[in-house]
């Protein structure tokens, strides 16, 4: 008995049986994906379930909402967040720190050329009118996306279904994603499905409430002190410690950290001005990839090509630990009845926030009549043709600069 529940525990520590493909084949397609990948987090994790799992049979249904679930209850950006859980179910910390890398090039690549750009012509008004058309059409994108997703991630759960409506409501009036409201719905499951059962040791009862050691306090002022001494090393030093506390404090897909940069890059450091980091910000909705590689462009206006290296990296920092510091546990108790509610219930959550997310945005993309006919008639062309999307991406950053 012991040898069987020994393996047993084993096999739960590992991902699902799937067939196996070399690793190389899978830097490839985050390649390309990187390169390619229109749309926001959204889109981009709805490609990655249309190939990964529908298509390529490369990731099992179970192992892809893991990592959804995973990223969405975790600091950063959805997108890249899932990308570095492929890689790591592949190859452990270096197969998500590769994944990472390769995904996060080509639009690193983009962001640094058009910064170049930018800084030399004092700014570049064709981005809002590429913007204006690329806008629209990637909403049809990711309203597709969101639908597919939804189906994937309840099924025919009435109770999942609920939750995602719910949150979907939630996430469209408010404008943000709640991330309480995501690990909410994950007890909330745990209640329905896997109520654990309460023991409380005697010697509980006769602890009483103490200070905390000494040496326990230690890690925190240590480095404390160490920023404080690192604030006034320069400008760069300034965009490591920025964009690494942007990384590690922002939830939800990569707009929201939006309002969080906008404050200290516009506000408390004054590197940019508030058109300038519009710029940025439509950079990143408009570049393939992750939508905060607009940190790289904020770097770059800032310190060159140094600053966009600085800003990238810091920001993807904190975002890479997040995935892989706590995914070995996750493999190994991911049978656990507890887990498993907690990331059915929190995954339909999710899945309702991006689905309202798209309510949101759509809200800032389509405001006129032109508009409004690139999304509706992006929607119904992808809806009954198979088109790849950067073709969709290209004929509506034409129709943007005919138009606006």
């Amino acid at each position: 008995m012991a040898v069987s529940d020994t393996g047993r525990e084993q096999k739960s520590a590992q991902p699902s049986e799937t067939p196996q493909v070399g690793f190389t084949r899978v830097l490839a397609y985050f390649l390309r994906l990187g390169a390619v990948g229109f749309g926001g987090p959204i889109a981009t994790v709805g490609y990655m379930q249309r190939d990964l799992v529908e298509r390529r049979g490369w990731m099992d249904r179970r192992d892809f909402l893991d990592g959804v679930a995973l990223g969405q209850t975790m600091p950063g950006p959805l997108a890249a967040q899932v990308a570095m859980w492929v890689g790591y179910l592949r190859r452990g910390p270096w197969g998500a720190l590769a994944v990472a890398v390769v995904f996060i090039a080509p639009s690193f690549a983009i962001v640094v050329a058009v910064g170049a750009l930018y800084v030399r012509y004092s700014g570049l008004p064709i981005v809002q009118s590429l913007f204006y058309g690329i806008a629209p059409a990637v909403m049809a994108i990711i309203t597709i996306a969101a639908v597919k997703l939804l189906r994937l991630t309840d099924r025919r759960d009435a109770r999942l279904w609920v939750i995602s409506g719910l949150v979907f409501g939630l996430t469209a009036l408010t404008g943000s994603e709640p991330v309480a409201v995501i690990l909410g719905a994950g007890v909330a499951m745990i209640l329905f499905d896997a109520r654990p059962a309460i023991r409380w040791p005697a010697r509980l009862r006769r602890s009483r409430p103490s200070d905390p050691p000494r040496s326990a306090s230690m890690p925190l002022m240590l480095p404390a002190s160490a920023l404080g001494t690192l604030a006034g090393g320069g400008t760069l030093v300034s965009l490591a410690l920025f964009f690494l506390k942007s990384g590690a404090l922002v939830f939800g897909s990569g707009l929201a950290i939006v309002p969080f940069l906008r404050q200290g890059v516009v506000d408390q450091h004054h590197w940019l001005t508030q058109p300038q980091f519009l710029d940025a910000v439509a950079m990143g909705m408009i570049t393939p990839g992750p939508v905060v590689i607009s940190a790289g462009f904020i770097g770059y206006l800032v310190a060159g090509f140094a600053g966009a290296v600085v800003a990238t990296v810091a920001i993807f920092v904190p975002i890479y630990l997040a995935v892989v510091v706590p995914s070995r546990w996750f493999l190994r108790h991911r049978d656990n009845r507890q887990v498993k509610a907690f990331v059915a219930g929190a995954t339909a959550a999710a899945a309702g926030a991006l689905a309202g997310a798209v309510v949101v945005l759509t809200r800032q993309a389509v405001f006129d009549w032109p508009t409004a006919a690139i999304a509706v008639s992006t929607l119904a062309i992808l809806w009954r043709f198979k088109i790849n999307e950067p073709y969709v991406i290209a004929a509506a950053a034409v129709l943007g600069l005919l138009l606006h």
